[in-house]
């Protein structure tokens, strides 16, 4: 059998659970209920404004954080022996090995009023903080949840780099600051670019953390999408503009930033 051939089950694979459900948003998002061609799915949307704004907001602010924590982590880990390497890489990715909603109700019994948080402020005599149900508890559960996915480019493209260029940068003169701005942070901007497109992609599109952590008052795309279609207002139309929108947004998203990485990968000046 040629190469051709082996691939045809994955192209079968392909058709039938990628393209054709695609072609099936596109067609319902510019069709209405009577099944002619309209805009009106896309006018629509003008009246949750305020639910896309929220989203990418809290997108951001999560994929921000998850870059603050992860890229130091990510920085340090790869200058480290292999033995603690592979031990950190170990409880990074633990929480992984467990189901996403198992991890996300423990947070709800983390974070809540009478929860072990708020207990460990009362035991330290600080006020209490209402945090489950707010956007706070959103972040925190994207922020955990999604960590990972920054960590691991990052860390892979770091570990990589070549120590005969720092090496060169030392000989020149450079000192450690700016031998990490100048040659170790061009060179890790592919991973930190890949990691932000892991994190704010699942992010802007999640509902399961916004449903349990944000107890329904906080309302993000995924929530918005899932209610068109399971909820009571039952509007496939109008779910798929907006699944439609979202997608495009979030290619433009990663054709600018891999525009970017391009531009600035092997930016090296010394």
């Amino acid at each position: 059998m040629n190469k051709k051939g082996l691939s045809t089950p994955y192209v079968i694979w392909m058709a039938i659970f990628v393209v054709a459900p695609l072609i099936l948003v596109v067609v319902y998002a510019f069709t209405s209920k009577s099944g002619g061609f309209t805009f009106e799915n896309f006018s629509g949307m003008l009246q949750y404004a305020g639910i896309f704004s929220n989203s990418f907001l809290l997108a951001i602010i999560a994929t921000a954080i998850c870059l603050a924590i992860g890229y130091p982590l990510s920085y340090f880990l790869a200058k480290e022996s292999a033995t603690i390497r592979k031990v950190a890489m170990i409880f990074i990715m633990l929480p992984m090995w467990m189901n996403f909603l198992l991890r996300t109700y423990a947070w709800m019994s983390i974070l809540e009023d009478t929860g072990l948080f708020n207990r460990l402020l009362a035991l330290l005599g600080l006020p209490t903080l209402h945090i489950i149900n707010t956007n706070a508890a959103v972040v925190i559960g994207m922020v955990y949840n999604f960590l990972p996915f920054m960590i691991l480019p990052i860390f892979s493209v770091i570990e990589k780099i070549d120590r005969s260029v720092i090496e060169a940068a030392q000989d020149l003169g450079a000192n450690s600051v700016m031998v990490f701005k100048r040659v170790i942070f061009p060179l890790s901007l592919p991973g930190v670019l890949s990691g932000i497109t892991m994190v704010f992609i699942p992010a802007v599109s999640t509902f399961v953390i916004s449903k349990l952590l944000g107890g329904g008052m906080t309302w993000l795309l995924g929530d918005l999408i899932e209610n068109q279609f399971l909820g009571n207002v039952y509007n496939p139309h109008l779910g798929s503009a907006i699944s439609l929108v979202m997608m495009i947004i979030v290619m433009i998203c990663m054709a600018v930033m891999n525009r970017f990485g391009e531009g600035e990968e092997g930016a090296v000046v010394l």
